[in-house]
């Protein structure tokens, strides 16, 4: 009996949570002017026009990042990223904006990956200058409680 059950809480909560994660990718990719692409997994990619690259992973705790090839990207990439945030961490992205540039300036510093906690969220950015070719990627989530 309590094998049944158990199969069966993991039958429903997979598609549930499947069903939020779309939903809440359709929400961002709508506000940043994208739309939603290809799933794979836990991750949902989410295109714009342009070289930036949108992504949100659902686990215990959804995040989302973007990626350039640039070691400064555009101001559309920090501004894009902000209001992402902002529907996932429920923080304006007024507020949300200024650390995720702080995050990435002490990555191109300190050459190695920031992470920076705020009200029971962080915004995280590494910047690799590794090889030919220079890629950042910013994310923000929401810390899982535990």
């Amino acid at each position: 009996m309590l094998r049944r059950a158990l199969v069966c809480l993991l039958f429903t909560a997979g598609p549930a949570h499947a069903d939020s994660c779309d939903g809440l990718a359709r929400q961002i990719a709508q506000s940043i002017g994208g739309t939603v692409g290809r799933r794979s997994g836990p991750s949902i990619d989410i295109r714009v026009p342009g070289a930036i690259k949108f992504d949100l992973t659902c686990r215990a705790e959804p995040i989302v990042q973007a990626s350039s090839a640039e070691a400064q990207p555009s101001g559309a990439f920090f501004d894009d990223l902000a209001v992402a945030s902002q529907i996932l961490v429920g923080e304006p992205a007024a507020t949300v904006a200024p650390i995720i540039a702080r995050a990435h300036a002490a990555s191109l510093a300190e050459r190695r990956k920031s992470f920076i906690q705020q009200n029971g969220w962080s915004a995280s950015c590494y910047t690799d200058p590794g090889s030919s070719s220079l890629r950042t990627l910013c994310s923000v989530g929401r810390i899982p409680p535990g």
